[in-house]
């Protein structure tokens, strides 16, 4: 059986933000993409969700599922209606949506994250294997 009550400390908001910020990128990449075409929206789009890919294994590393993917949805919701909002010029049509993200806030706090992690990144043993000690 497996103890999984050490793996908490180890994910923090500093590893959970980069995460976030090129998961933006990416799907606003996607968005004009979607929405006007073109190559280069497109390779933004590819470009953001590679980082996402790199930034979620290292907030895996060392923790819980349950937790990397709470703290995600929550904080990316925010940070990503944050964005779209300063950004993009969105709004919520219905005031209670607002009170939405109020909770997101609460929700996070309740998580408990620290704000920097103590746990030392180390690529897993596949990369390493395959990309770097290549010789």
């Amino acid at each position: 059986m497996y103890n999984f009550n050490f793996y908490y400390k180890f994910m923090s908001y500093q590893d959970l933000v980069p995460l976030i910020l090129v998961e933006i990128i990416g799907d606003f990449g996607y968005n004009e993409f979607a929405n006007k075409g073109g190559l280069g929206n497109f390779t933004v789009g590819t470009l953001g969700y590679v980082g996402v890919i790199y930034y979620l294994i290292r907030c895996l590393q060392g923790s819980q599922i349950l937790l990397v993917n709470a703290a995600w949805d929550g904080l990316s919701a925010l940070l990503e209606s944050i964005a779209a909002i300063v950004i993009l010029g969105e709004k919520f049509n219905d005031p209670y949506k607002y009170f939405g993200i109020v909770l997101i806030i609460a929700g996070l706090f309740f998580l408990k994250l620290p704000l920097v992690n103590e746990h030392k990144f180390v690529f897993p043993k596949i990369f390493k294997e395959t990309f770097i000690n290549k010789k």
